[in-house]
């Protein structure tokens, strides 16, 4: 049934695959962005995305696919071609390669634990970076807590829910409808939101802050009691599904992971809450002109923001 989600996929950096789930010569096949991709780590460790069917008689370079320096080899005919280009290097039996032998190739970073493909539509280069984490793969921060979902709705439904205020009352049971400072800048957008925590000890203050870099990439710190990094990865899978992938970490305690207690009380919590959201995106349709009110959020500021990342919005 359709849900009236007029959007295309918008231009983004969207992780592909956790980077320690590639290993160098190792092949794996996506489907991402509406398309088959091969995502592979060539044996100079870097890791290329390509698109997935060989132009020569379309055999899937990841079913069977094997990477030769930087390049994967079609399973087929044993063409090569260059992870960061797509470009066919070498045919054993032929004396000159076709011109148009390439495949599309995505521009690729590896950051914070995940490999990142750029994608934009119409194939334009990448618009913006993104960031380097401190405490991504450093020793004093814990080994990532990693969960992931597939969801049946829009990327930009998802991202919408973290400006929609009134329903962190009325869906995850807050005890009010919080506020939050919102600020944009190009691509990139944060939001501050303070908290007042009860504990045994008093009441503390915390916070939540989130720094959003496109549509596919946010960093969430939760700071207040236990200090707590998410890093949340979004991919559309079509225009209508998205893979959604959280890895949590948090200091470590005298050299050692935290066990148990408020550090695992609040990546259970943040869990529950999308756990919670899924069934009202997986059911809803996109409003394209709501009937909003003062409490609602900054929902129409988001969704003109979001405009930035479609190439066609006027």
């Amino acid at each position: 049934m359709a849900r009236n989600f007029p959007h295309p996929i918008p231009a983004s950096w969207y992780a592909v695959a956790v980077s320690g789930d590639l290993a160098i010569g190792e092949v794996v096949s996506r489907d991402y962005f509406g398309r088959q991709l091969a995502v592979f780590r060539g044996e100079d460790g870097k890791p290329a995305v390509l698109d997935a069917h060989c132009p020569h008689l379309g055999a899937h370079l990841a079913h069977g696919g094997t990477v030769v320096g930087s390049r994967i080899r079609c399973p087929f005919h044993a063409w090569e071609f260059e992870g960061a280009t797509g470009v066919c290097a070498h045919v054993p039996y032929a004396k000159r390669i076709p011109a148009a032998a390439h495949v599309g190739a995505y521009p690729t970073v590896e950051k914070n634990g995940f490999v990142f493909a750029w994608y934009h539509p119409q194939d334009a280069p990448p618009s913006f970076e993104l960031p380097d984490l401190r405490e991504a793969g450093s020793e004093d921060w814990s080994t990532p807590d990693r969960y992931e979902w597939e969801v049946r709705t829009q990327i930009q439904e998802m991202g919408e829910n973290g400006v929609d205020s009134a329903h962190f009352q009325f869906v995850h049971g807050a005890l009010n409808v919080p506020t939050a400072e919102v600020e944009s800048d190009g691509p990139s957008r944060r939001n501050y939101q303070p908290v007042n925590l009860k504990t045994p000890r008093g009441e503390v203050d915390g916070g939540i802050e989130s720094q959003v870099y496109g549509m596919g990439f946010a960093i969430t710190r939760f700071t207040g009691i236990c200090e707590t990094l998410e890093l949340a990865c979004s991919t559309p899978i079509d225009k209508e599904s998205v893979h959604v992938r959280y890895a949590f970490t948090q200091p470590r305690v005298d050299g050692a992971d935290p066990v148990g207690g408020v550090a695992a009380a609040i990546i259970r919590d943040i869990v529950k809450q999308m756990n919670e959201d899924i069934p009202i995106w997986e059911n809803k349709k996109f409003c394209e002109r709501p009937i909003l009110c003062d409490g609602d959020g900054p929902i129409p500021e988001y969704r003109r923001w979001c405009k930035q990342f479609y190439a066609d919005a006027p």
